[in-house]
């Protein structure tokens, strides 16, 4: 508790110092250890708040008190991996701290309790339910959450929102209440993780089993469909339900219009699963208020209205500025708009009546506006399948802002109160507003709050009562009251705070809230403060407003407002403390007794009166207040003492003086009669006895015997009093000297006072001392201003010229004698007063230096430098020029100063001064007149906003003082920092309005120089486009590129970073504040700091920048770059905040014993073990030295660095040690890993050497032998893994050196591929259609084109056969006959494997019309065949296709997939076959052997360097009647056929391959001028011949040269023109042997086979001789085509092992029976299910269409695209493969290529896999579901007639081994299975039967 105090006491300092306003003392605070606070609840039955922050969940009561608190994380996770998690599984996994991302209340069903919905921002935001009585009880969590489960952003940075609706269930999912809980999610895209999830999904809550989960996203629930995620990236703010429909607020990127940012609403039908009805409109804040932060629903004068804080956007950004405002819509106008825009879209195509566009179709979906029935929406209020959808409404509902604010708003809550709105505002520092929305939608800002100092929270709420808000801040939960009516005690103040809850209730003397005032009804009863024209009840007039305090008398007062009274109530009069008077009430008069004389306390001391308050009140209560005033006259004449009658007569109370008894009194009469002085009468305080002047003069000189001569009046009263006396008070000290009296005729009294010397201690010329008149005991009044004035010439005066400036009326004069001449009074000077003074004397000149233009001011100091200013007026000269005295600078005597005239030229002299006939003084110093030069400037160029340091040079700069010196830029001034000195200067540049170049000049003074031939030229200000990375560690130095423009205007850049420490760590800060390095720049104030580090400028558009250190117990609070004057902070450039990370952390090569050496093998490699050691550093950053010399870092990730050392081991740079230490440096930070020591080859076997002594025992040769081969292999395992690292450190490091060719590979091939992309998912996409897709499959390489052939039958026979077949099919249909025959056929000999594939395919077509049936069967044979693995070696099952089962499950997948090739894995792989095809057409080509330059396979490189060059021909293309040119890239090497392939590919791109005309239909002629007209062939007379060789001929050799025009023409021997022949998109090159005329054929490389070598060992030795080595640089060709190419395979495999989605129903289902079987037969290896797993499907189906992407799309597939197909094809198979996939240095290169990837796919098969087992399984009936839907689809297009007859010929071939099988079994006799086919061969071939 104490240190909860201390914490609290803390905050409030903090808060003292950083807000201008105190924080309101009322306001309760509970801080909580999560920030940053995200989320907060109100449960408004219990009362109970719910707080979600980072790694923590709290439960508090209404006091803020902690009832219950759970820990949420941190826990292992990463974005990228799905969870479960574990390090090996997700090697990018590290301790993250779990975001609250939603915190929901979903109500109770029935009896049942409520539940909290909570979810975080780990394992891709998954959620639980918990019970809000006690959060630690977790209601549902899932351990193993599926792919639908994923509800929250995994980002904390993106936002999530939801809101939960109850629907009527379907009587399949609805609970005992058939109530529906569902929850509607809006959430942002992540860039990392699941990329797929919409952005509004339905989720699940109410009722959940183990088959509907609670969360899952199921398909029938609904969701947004999005065209793509990245582009409509919704930041969503508010999720509410109003109505029968959920609304979503949320801002995004205008994809549709302008590209701006704008808040749009969005709403939903609650009854809506499909998002039907899904509508949105724009929200327009007028003002450029375009970014939504928070939002409230409110009513507002009974309409439902919605309140929203809008941000304005930083220059088309999601980020939001300071600027901010409060718009107000209303739900209705919302609405309608919605309407409007669905009713447009539906029947309008979205234009409105003035033909604009008022609706469209949003999120790039195939959808568009219709023009149904006018009556559509009215029948379809929520829309329909038939209706578009999502639509968008191109009008904005506008509105204008209620109040803007120059901060940002980040929080708005909405209360009403006694019929007004109140609108509360929480912004980015911690501050609360309040306003008061009038009716017509403006506001009043009213009052604002400082709650704390971070920024308030989304989730601003009222309690129940909506007299206390909830402020959710950084760190802190606050309860605030509405407002603070009851700290308001009068009614003043209750008015003044103009707050609308407040009034002042008069007769209960309360400032309450309205409804708390009993009469508020009535009139004058309750003032509201807000009202500006309430004013209190106020006592307008009061008779008597004065009143002696001697009398008592009746009191009238004046009242405004009086409240009504009832006939019961009186009021009363209160005089201050006193005891309250009745009072009488008549109208709006009230009149009171006022109070006895002696009852009135006593005049104040020093008051000559008394105000006292005169209250009204009513019992305790007091209405209103006047004063009334009570004064003393005898106090009137006590506090004015010099002069009392005149006081007394004069005062404003009308006193009389008695002056007998000088007495002042209020009565009109005195104790002396007939004497009575009255302000009234005719005399007045004229005819009071006064002093009231100074005869003698008022001068009196020090020392000097003087008389004092007073005058007076009325002194006749008094009379036998006494003699008179002055009297003269000097330093407090009186004086009294007797005087005589003299009556003049004018009735004026003279009086003489005694003659006396006077004298005063303080050094100054004159002392005024007081005088008055006494007459005996009674002191006669004297006017106050009556005093004498003592002098003293001596004081101050310190020569002559100072004397004489003396007034002459003072007669001092110079005295001269005495030990020393001084000033005195003229009659004390006993010797020649002097009549001239001494020559003038210069002590000193500032400054010594002027321009010869003069114009600066000159100070002269010194004595007797004339006694006025016009005396030295021409008496000035500097060396022998004019100085003109100036006269504010002019002091007597002792200083002048002058303004320097021109002097013509250069001068050198003193300074001289003359005065009247005396000797001129002159100076010691000696003055010069000099001619400043300026030489140059350094730098000439700097940003507008100014802050560059401008170094000029010159001579005699420093001319004159500082203060005389000014430097311009133009018009603008130049700041002069530091001292000048006479070569250099140095200013700061001032922000100029304008860029341009703009002389510099100086003044001197009033002299003016220019640089001379140089201008300063203003810059466009220095502008910061990107800067990466975004993270540092702490111990800074990480290098940060900064790219931008014109960063080399920037003299001295600078990054900063503000940090704040830590509240607890506040003493250890100010402690370690000492270890910051000299170079850093470290600026404390009380509670936050800066630390910076210089940048360094490369170019105009990039400089780097290294990370400032930053203490680990120090908070980063904001990272900025300051170039000069111009500040950008990181968060503007990067939409993101820079991050500081803890240190990484490397641990010691010998972790058990640092100080021992660390050996190592020479070849291998180093490896360190650490700690996030990627999160904030890369591996080219990270530099490694070993002793001397560098150790080459190869690899790094989180836990490892693997770095290379030289072969031979380095010098030590210790003079401590000679092995050399191995330090690590990443940025400032370095860390010794300690000493490392190479081992020796002596070293590596000692048993052989120790073998070699004379052991020659038989036994222990043997054991000798034994250790030996121990060794050897140990060596060898060693060595084994040392090459496995060292060929994967290879392989990185040639990837990492080919790395800038493939970026810049895959930038072209994806600028080529743009085009393409737009045309995949629509015509573009050549996807084969099911018939010709299945032949293929089914028929892999044969051309007998089944399922389009007739029956080749006499018509005779037709009918008869049909019948027999028609028989035949019946039969197939019974499955004990279907299984009889087929494994009758299986068991004989003569059925070979083709024949089992053969029979597989048409029993798949007979039966393609009863795929349930077919199924059924499959798993029955499949079934056998377990068995009969079982029994032998399991993991061999399925693995090849040697049964007709398992090519019936070949073909079974090919069927069931066909929509997931079509709708998903179909347009990745047309573009990774597009990308493939582009590529290997980029580089030569061999037309004979097939060989590429640009390919993946080695077998198929061509490693000859070919001279090739590119070029481009222009291609005639008739277009109807009108020919066009078609520029076509080409290569000069290409042969003919090869050329018109590419321009077929051009001219016919986007069409199928089968409807373009084949090549060899046309022939390539050359065009050129009108008549040149060229045929170009292959082969023609012209062909280069060499011995047996002959070369096919190329554009090169025909010259063609580049640009050159060619044109496609049928050929001449072709009659019908191009002609359409089908082919299969196989296409095979010549053979290498082909002959023709005795000839062997060649295009770029002769085949180097020798012939006499036989077939069978030519391929072995061109293997052995690649195993030797492939050259680098061949494998460096194999790298780049892997890495241009490798983001369109991931795309592939990502599109086929993606959970994200549903797998197929297909995969599931089969995935499922091979549990099922492996459970069923006690199979418990996972090894096993995942082969099995594995050869059923990638093996079986995938690669199939991975090699053969022909069987799906119709493209041509050449052999070079084939050879890297089957490369690709090879790492899928490798990647499904439970083997570790290990290379070494004798691995194939195709596995070396996929080294580093095939573990991520692994990983990628292994999760595919485990989330299908994982999923709900029970699918069967969802399948047969599925099965009936296909056999409908497809069986028209399957020939099944021509297959049974096919299958026919296998019955007739093995006619009596079938028919003897199924007379062998029981149940076929029983049905007579023998009998019915031998009807059926009888109709087909008319066989003769025994029938």
């Amino acid at each position: 508790m104490l240190a909860s105090s201390s914490h609290l006491y803390t905050l409030h300092v903090i808060l003292a110092l950083l807000c201008p306003s105190q924080v309101e003392a009322s306001v309760q605070r509970v801080k909580l250890e999560s920030a940053p606070l995200s989320h907060l609840l109100l449960d408004e039955q219990t009362g109970q708040l719910y707080v979600g922050g980072v790694n923590n969940l709290y439960q508090l009561n209404s006091n803020l008190e902690v009832l219950a608190h759970v820990k949420t994380g941190p826990n292992l996770d990463s974005p990228d991996c799905l969870p479960p998690i574990s390090q090996q599984d997700c090697p990018s996994a590290t301790v993250t701290p779990n975001h609250n991302k939603l915190l929901l209340l979903e109500d109770g069903v029935g009896e049942e309790p409520g539940n909290l919905i909570v979810c975080g921002s780990l394992f891709q935001g998954i959620c639980n339910k918990r019970s809000l009585s006690n959060i630690s009880h977790i209601i549902y969590q899932t351990s193993n959450p599926v792919d639908t489960q994923y509800v929250a952003a995994n980002d904390p940075r993106v936002s999530t929102v939801g809101v939960i609706i109850t629907a009527k269930g379907k009587q399949e999912e609805e609970g005992a209440s058939g109530t529906l809980h569902l929850l509607l999610v809006g959430r942002g895209y992540t860039s990392r993780g699941p990329g797929d999830i919409p952005p509004i999904t339905t989720r699940r809550l109410f009722p959940a089993n183990s088959l509907r989960r609670a969360f899952s996203q199921e398909e029938e629930l609904g969701k947004l469909v999005v065209g793509s995620y990245s582009e409509y990236n919704n930041h969503f703010v508010k999720a509410f339900i109003y109505g029968n429909h959920a609304y979503f607020l949320f801002s995004r990127r205008d994809m549709w219009h302008r590209k701006e940012y704008r808040t749009y609403v969005s709403r939903l039908c609650i009854s809506d699963r499909s998002f039907y009805s899904y509508v949105e409109v724009p929200l327009l804040c007028r003002g450029g208020y375009n970014l939504a932060q928070g939002a409230w629903l409110w009513k507002y004068s009974g309409k439902a209205t919605l309140f929203v804080v809008m941000a304005t956007g930083q220059a088309s950004t999601p980020v939001a500025t300071s600027h901010s405002a409060l718009c107000v819509y209303g739900m209705d106008a919302l609405d309608a708009l919605m309407q409007q825009a669905q009713e447009v879209c539906y029947t309008e195509a979205g234009q409105g009546r003035s033909g604009g566009e008022e609706a469209y179709i949003e999120y790039a979906v195939s959808s568009k506006c219709l023009r149904l029935p006018k009556d559509s929406l009215s029948e379809y209020p929520c829309g329909g399948e038939h209706t578009p959808s999502p639509i968008a409404s191109a009008v904005a509902l506008p509105a204008t802002p209620t109040v803007t604010m120059l901060t940002l708003l980040t929080a708005v809550a909405v209360a009403t109160e006694a019929g007004h709105t109140i609108a509360f505002l929480g912004d980015v520092k911690g501050q609360l507003h309040k306003v008061f929305v009038r009716p017509d939608w403006s506001g009043d800002l009213y009052g604002s709050l400082a709650v704390d100092s971070g920024a308030v929270g989304a989730d601003l709420l009222l309690d129940v009562s909506q007299q206390y808000l909830y402020v959710l801040t950084n760190d802190k939960l606050s309860k605030v009251p509405v407002s603070s009516c009851e700290r308001q005690t009068d009614c003043s103040s209750c008015l003044s705070v103009r707050d609308p809850y407040c009034g002042w209730c008069v007769l209960e003397g309360r400032c309450v809230h309205k409804h708390e005032c009993q009469r508020h009804l009535q009139a004058n009863h309750w003032l509201w403060s807000f009202e500006s024209t309430n004013q209190c009840v106020t006592v307008q007039n009061l008779q008597p407003a004065n009143q002696s305090r001697a009398e008592q008398t009746q009191v009238t007062l004046s009242v405004a407002q009086l409240p009504a009274l009832e006939k019961t109530e009186f009021l009363s009069c209160i005089f201050g403390q006193l005891s309250p008077q009745p009072a009488v009430i008549v109208g709006t008069k009230v009149t009171c007794q006022s109070p006895e004389p002696e009852l009135l306390p006593t005049t104040p001391t020093g008051k000559d009166h008394m105000i006292l308050p005169v209250s009204l009140t009513l019992g305790h209560v007091t209405i209103t207040t006047g004063n009334m005033t009570f004064y003393d006259c005898g106090s009137v004449s006590r506090l004015n003492q010099s002069s009392q009658c005149v006081a007394c007569v004069s005062c404003v109370w009308g006193c009389n003086w008695c002056p007998i008894e000088q007495l002042c009194t209020h009565n009109h009469s005195c104790p002396t009669p007939n004497i009575i002085l009255s302000q009234r009468g005719s005399s007045g305080p004229s005819s009071c006895p006064l002093v009231f002047s100074l005869r003698s003069s008022a001068l009196v000189p020090m020392g000097q015997s003087t008389t004092i001569v007073l005058e007076g009046r009325n002194l006749d009263l008094y009379t036998n009093e006494g003699d008179y006396e002055c009297v003269i008070e000097i330093e407090n000290v009186q004086l009294n000297l007797t005087a005589t009296e003299e009556k003049t005729a004018e009735n004026t009294h003279i009086l003489t006072c005694k003659s006396q010397k006077f004298h005063y201690s303080t050094s100054r010329l004159q002392y005024s001392a007081p005088v008055y008149l006494r007459r005996g005991n009674r002191r006669i009044d004297t006017l106050p201003e009556l005093q004498v004035h003592l002098y003293d010439c001596s004081a101050g005066q310190s020569d002559c010229s100072q004397c004489w400036a003396v007034p002459r009326e003072y007669g001092c004069v110079w005295c001269p004698g005495r030990p020393a001449p001084i000033c005195v009074y003229n009659q004390s000077c006993f010797s020649e007063p002097a009549d001239t003074c001494p020559p003038p004397q210069i002590t000193q000149v500032v400054p010594v230096t002027g321009p010869l233009e003069g114009g600066v001011l000159l100070t002269i100091t010194g004595s007797n430098l004339g006694m006025r200013y016009q005396d030295v007026v021409g008496r000035v000269h500097v060396a022998g020029v004019p100085c003109v005295p100036q006269m504010e600078g002019y002091q007597i005597s002792t200083r002048v100063v002058c303004e320097l005239q021109p002097s013509g030229k250069q001068r050198v002299g003193p300074v001289s001064f003359s005065m009247g006939t005396s000797l001129p003084g002159g100076s010691t110093q000696i003055f010069t007149y000099q001619d400043p030069h300026l030489l140059d400037l350094v730098p000439d160029k700097g940003p507008v906003s100014g802050g560059t340091r401008v170094s000029i040079r010159g001579r005699h700069l420093l001319t004159g003082q500082m203060s005389d010196l000014s430097v311009f830029l133009g018009p603008w001034p130049c700041r002069i920092l530091g001292e000048v000195n006479d070569t250099r200067l140095v200013c700061q540049t001032g922000s100029s309005n304008q860029t341009g170049e703009v002389p510099v000049w100086v003044l001197f003074g009033k002299a003016k120089r220019t640089v001379p031939k140089r201008a300063f030229r203003y810059l466009d200000d220095p502008m910061i486009t990107d800067a990466m990375p975004a993270e540092s560690f702490c111990a800074g130095g990480r290098i940060i590129v900064v790219t931008g423009r014109n960063l080399d205007v920037v003299q001295q850049p600078i990054m900063s970073v503000w940090v704040e420490p830590q509240e607890v760590q506040r003493v250890k800060r100010k402690r370690r504040v000492a270890f910051l390095t000299a170079k850093q720049q470290l600026v404390f104030n009380s509670t936050m700091a800066t630390v910076s580090e210089r940048c360094s400028v490369l170019s105009s558009s990039q400089m780097t920048c290294p990370t400032p250190a930053v203490f680990p117990d120090l908070k980063v609070k904001g990272v900025w770059f300051q170039l000069d004057n111009v500040q950008v902070h990181f968060e503007s450039i990067k939409g993101k905040s820079f991050t500081y990370y803890p240190n990484p952390k490397l641990f010691p090569l010998n972790s058990e014993a640092a100080d021992v050496p660390y050996h190592f093998k020479p070849g291998g490699v180093i490896a360190v073990e650490g700690r996030d050691l990627t999160r904030a550093m890369g591996r080219r950053e990270v530099i490694a030295r070993l002793g001397d010399q560098k150790c080459e870092v190869k690899t790094l990730d989180s836990t490892h660095l693997y770095c290379e050392p030289p072969e031979v081991q380095p010098m030590s740079v210790d003079d401590g040690h000679q092995l050399p230490r191995l330090k690590v440096f990443m940025g400032n930070l370095k860390v010794d890993l300690g000493l490392v020591q190479y081992d020796s080859d002596s070293m590596l076997s000692p048993v052989p050497l120790a073998a070699q002594i004379g052991l020659g025992a038989g036994a222990a040769a043997i054991i000798l032998m034994v250790l030996v081969v121990i060794l050897m292999y140990r060596r060898k395992s060693k060595q084994a893994l040392r090459d496995y690292k060292k060929v994967l450190l290879q392989l990185e490091t040639m990837e990492i050196n080919v790395g800038d060719q493939c970026r810049k590979e895959f930038t072209d091939l994806m600028t080529e591929m743009m085009d393409l992309s737009s045309d995949v998912g629509g015509p573009g996409l050549p996807l084969l259609d099911y018939r010709v897709y299945a032949e293929r499959v089914f028929f892999p390489g044969q051309q007998m084109a089944l399922l389009s052939r007739q029956l080749d039958l006499p018509e005779s026979r037709r009918l008869t056969v049909e019948q027999g077949l028609q028989q035949l099919i019946n039969l197939l249909n019974n499955r004990l006959f279907l299984t009889r025959f087929i494994h009758t056929l299986e068991a004989q000999q003569g059925f070979s494997q083709r024949d089992r594939g053969y029979v597989a395919s048409l029993l798949t077509i007979a039966l393609h019309d009863k795929l349930e049936y077919f199924t059924e069967v499959m798993k029955s044979l499949l079934q056998d065949l377990v068995q009969q693995y079982v029994t032998k070696n399991p993991k061999l099952m399925l693995r090849r296709t040697e049964t007709v089962v398992e090519k019936m499950l070949t073909n079974w997948m090919s069927i069931c997939l066909y929509s997931f090739l079509k709708e998903v894995a179909g347009e990745p792989l047309y573009m990774l076959y597009r990308a493939i095809k582009y590529q290997v057409d980029k580089g030569p080509v061999d037309a004979v052997t097939g060989k590429a330059k640009r390919t993946l396979n080695d077998s198929h490189l061509l490693r000859e360097d070919i001279d090739y060059c590119a070029m481009t021909l222009t291609v005639l293309v008739k277009n109807g009647v009108e020919v066009q040119p078609c520029p076509v890239k080409v290569l000069d090497v290409d042969t003919i056929t090869q050329v018109k392939d590419k321009i077929l590919d051009q001219v016919y791109r986007g069409a199928p391959f089968s409807q373009r005309p084949a090549a060899d239909s046309l022939d390539l002629e050359w065009r050129s001028g009108q008549a040149g007209h060229l045929t170009l062939s292959d082969d023609d007379v012209t062909a280069i011949v060499q011995g047996h060789w002959k070369r096919l001929n190329t554009l090169q050799h025909y010259k063609v040269p580049d640009g050159a025009t060619v044109a496609l023409i049928p050929r001449s021997q072709s009659s019908g023109g191009i002609s359409q022949v089908f082919q299969t998109g196989e296409k095979t090159p010549m053979l290498e042997g082909e002959e023709e005329e005795g000839f062997r054929l060649w295009h770029l490389v002769k085949s180097s086979e020798d012939p006499e070598i036989p077939k069978h060992r030519k391929s072995s030795m061109r293997e052995r001789e690649r195993a030797k080595a492939i050259p680098e640089i061949y494998l460096t060709r194999l790298l780049s085509m892997k890495g241009t190419l490798q983001k369109f395979v991931d795309d592939v495999f990502v599109a086929i092992l993606n959970t994200k989605r549903p797998p197929p129903i297909a995969v599931r289902f089969f995935f499922d029976f091979l549990d099922d079987m492996a459970e069923k037969h006690g199979i418990d290896d996972p090894d096993t299910v995942h082969i099995w797993k594995t050869n059923s499907l990638p093996l079986r189906f995938w690669v199939n269409i991975l090699k053969n992407p022909q069987f799906v799309l119709d493209v041509q597939i050449t052999d070079s695209i084939d050879a890297i197909l089957s490369v690709i094809a090879q790492t899928f198979i490798d990647s499904c493969t439970t083997s570790e996939h290990k290379v070494g240095r004798d691995s194939p290169v195709n596995k070396l290529l996929y080294a580093r990837e095939i573990p991520r796919y692994k990983q990628l098969v292994e999760r595919y896999y485990s989330d299908i087992r994982s999923a709900a399984s029970g699918c069967y009936q969802e399948m047969n579901s599925y099965l009936t839907e296909l056999s409908g689809s497809f069986a028209s297009e399957m020939n099944s007639v021509v297959a049974l007859h096919e299958l026919y010929k296998y019955i007739s071939k093995y006619y009596d081994q079938v028919i003897m099988s199924l007379e062998e079994d029981a149940s076929g006799q029983k049905m007579q299975l023998a009998y019915r086919l031998q009807q059926v061969a009888a109709l087909v071939e008319n066989k003769v039967t025994d029938l």
